[in-house]
């Protein structure tokens, strides 16, 4: 394993971390709070540092899980947390989003469950979850600055989603000077992330870049392929179908990234996101051990050479020679890709 720091804050972070989504519902399968707790300490064995959770994955079930796998190595840990939904007073309606709430009172509010739950009196990080750039108010933004003051976090940051796109929200976040941007961002889904890389170079600024979702959901690192029969429950189900065919051809143009016995193609897609200088650290979702021994071990892998990079540059600007689209253009924005066409970049599928 290696380690980033985050931003300027001096927080140190794995380059590969824990994303806990996985581990407070069955979206990506079920399991046992016994099993979510030995897969969460068996990423620690493997020397995984940071472990990104939130308030609304599982309606708090993930935060008490991760709290509880991580209590005899807190002082060890990087713990980051999400707040911005008022899943207290809403139902879940299967996999819809549910209301957002993004004021002082709430944001304070929130993270005093959250750190009740995890059974800690601080986070390293924390996240507004899915929030809208005029959501952030100055009022939101003060209560921030407040709460690192306070102790009870030490760096802020912005989760951008649930879709891909939010492009407005991630330049928001630069020119707000948040510690952290965590994005949607893979070899097959660079817009918007390669534009916040490059805002964040031109401005100078100190934001570290999060990678969520660094197998494309399953693609890159071949857990969809099409013989997969996808769980019940398993939100990829409501992936379109052009989804999955474009996935599977522009996989097969990838295969020169594999180095047989030195990195399976799962590495090389992280690899490939570490070779940002701006990217701190990637979460992948880990399904089982297996998953964390052979992502965990991605950054002592190759890396990615200046050839093979720009490879991947000239398949990517080529739609990797695919000429339909994915189906996935409506969930690439948060004003319909009015923002994305704004800027002349095209989304992932274009």
């Amino acid at each position: 394993m290696k380690y980033d720091t985050l931003g300027n804050t001096g927080i140190e972070v794995s380059e590969v971390g824990f994303g806990a989504w996985v581990v407070g519902t069955d979206w990506w399968g079920d399991r046992t709070e016994d099993q979510a707790i030995e897969m969460l300490q068996h990423a620690v064995d493997r020397d995984v540092t940071f472990f990104d959770t939130g308030d609304v994955y599982g309606h708090g079930d993930s935060e008490e899980l991760v709290g509880e796998a991580l209590a005899e190595v807190r002082d060890e840990v990087t713990v980051s947390t999400k707040v911005g939904y008022d899943f207290y007073n809403n139902p879940q309606a299967g996999h819809g989003e549910l209301p957002k709430k993004v004021t002082p009172e709430w944001i304070r509010t929130s993270l005093d469950r959250s750190l009740d739950r995890l059974d800690m009196d601080h986070v390293e990080l924390l996240m507004l979850h899915n929030a809208n750039v005029d959501e952030v108010t100055p009022d939101v933004l003060e209560t921030l600055d407040e709460l690192r003051e306070e102790g009870k976090v030490e760096a802020i940051g912005w989760a951008l989603g649930p879709s891909i796109g939010w492009l407005a929200d991630g330049d928001a976040a630069v020119a707000n000077e948040f510690d952290a941007l965590q994005t949607v961002f893979n070899l097959f889904e660079q817009t918007p992330g390669q534009h916040f890389i490059d805002t964040i170079r031109e401005q100078g600024a100190d934001t570290s870049v999060l990678a969520r979702v660094p197998h494309s959901s399953g693609l890159l690192n071949e857990q969809v392929t099409p013989d997969t029969e996808l769980e019940e429950g398993d939100h990829r189900g409501h992936r379109p179908t052009e989804w999955y065919e474009t996935g599977w051809e522009k996989l097969e143009t990838l295969r020169f990234l594999e180095r047989d016995g030195e990195r399976t193609m799962g590495q090389a897609a992280i690899q490939w996101l570490l070779a940002h200088d701006e990217v701190a650290s990637v979460t992948p979702t880990f399904r089982t051990n297996a998953d964390i021994d052979e992502w965990a071990g991605a950054p002592d892998t190759p890396p990615l050479s200046d050839e093979e990079y720009d490879r991947v540059q000239e398949l990517h600007a080529d739609n990797f020679g695919i000429d339909r689209d994915d189906g996935m253009d409506a969930l690439r924005s948060s004003v319909g890709g009015d923002d994305l066409e704004g800027t002349g970049m095209k989304s992932a599928g274009d």
